[in-house]
């Protein structure tokens, strides 16, 4: 059985766009391929909320061998889609000039398959929020059923050239 949601995500306004994703890759240093989230849609200073959505195209590249014939938006894809919005929300909550890299996930669990095309809808509330640490809860749904929920911890990292 699924947890409690962290914001009921049928209040969720996709249409609202508070961030657009150049705007987010303004402050994010993924690119290209990498570059996961589409929008930030909802964001509460006061309560540490935060949702965003990524819209899975059946045209992407990882569908051409994740799985030939029936694509399946890989769960390390979805991590990452994860760990992008709690460090968007970082530098939001926590503004910093560090990098802040990808720490540690816990009591991560995949509840569905998300094929596309699908827009996934993620929910993460803030737990920790220390300038060497971020943790985030995360929640994703699809057609309002959860499709993953995860703790996403986030350091500090020197990004070297």
């Amino acid at each position: 059985m699924p947890p409690p949601q962290i914001l009921d995500v049928s209040t969720v306004d996709c249409d609202r766009i508070l961030y657009s994703r150049e705007q987010i890759y303004e402050s994010l240093p993924q690119r290209f391929e990498f570059s996961q989230l589409d929008a930030i849609v909802h964001l509460d200073r006061d309560t540490l909320i935060i949702a965003g959505y990524r819209d899975i195209r059946d045209d992407e590249w990882w569908c051409r061998g994740h799985l030939p014939q029936k694509p399946i938006f890989p769960g390390v894809l979805m991590l990452e889609t994860a760990a992008q919005l709690a460090g968007f929300f970082r530098e939001i909550v926590v503004p910093s000039d560090d990098f802040l890299g990808f720490g540690g996930v816990d009591l991560a669990k995949f509840r569905i398959a998300v094929v596309p095309p699908a827009r996934v809808i993620l929910i993460g509330r803030a737990i920790e929020t220390r300038k060497r640490r971020f943790v985030c809860e995360i929640q994703a749904f699809v057609d309002g059923t959860m499709a993953f929920e995860g703790t996403i911890t986030g350091i500090p990292f020197e990004l070297r050239t």
